[in-house]
């Protein structure tokens, strides 16, 4: 067992003893932004490397934040976050490039405009276990998405 460990959104814990290295925790992207226009350079890559796997949501508000949306999670709140659920291919390689699209990594601006976090997306049959990039600067005069459904 692990005494460095580190509470994930979706129940799990990771493990932060560098000693012990850690297998890929999730194969799984949750999308709810411009990756799910095939029309954009990222979202027609991520299509290229990835198969649908099914439609979800999890508990949460969804921001206009201009040419993009932005969710943020709110496990008590009323509202949900609808999107697409993606098995990836080389998740690895395809978190790399998507990384950088969502503005996350140390070599990013700082705070980083999105983070990825691995959350419990519901489905209609079961939760599945998804890396999932949230907004993580302030909200603050942003115009809620009441539908949770983005629409590019």
């Amino acid at each position: 067992m692990c005494l460095h460990a580190y509470p994930l959104r979706c129940g799990y814990y990771l493990c932060l003893n560098k000693n012990i290295q850690l297998k890929q925790i999730s194969n799984y992207l949750f999308v709810y932004g411009t990756l799910l226009d095939k029309q954009n350079e990222f979202g027609a890559y991520l299509n290229a490397n990835c198969s649908f796997y099914a439609d979800g949501k999890f508990k949460g508000r969804l921001y206009d934040i201009g040419e993009y949306p932005g969710a943020v999670v709110d496990s008590g709140g009323l509202n949900y976050v609808s999107g697409k659920i993606f098995l990836v291919n080389n998740t690895a390689e395809v978190l790399k490039l998507l990384d950088d699209y969502e503005g996350f990594g140390p070599k990013q601006q700082q705070p980083n405009l999105f983070v990825r976090e691995l959350l419990n997306i519901k489905t209609e049959k079961t939760p599945v276990i998804c890396w999932t990039y949230l907004y993580n600067l302030p909200i603050d005069g942003l115009r809620l998405i009441g539908s949770g459904k983005y629409v590019p």
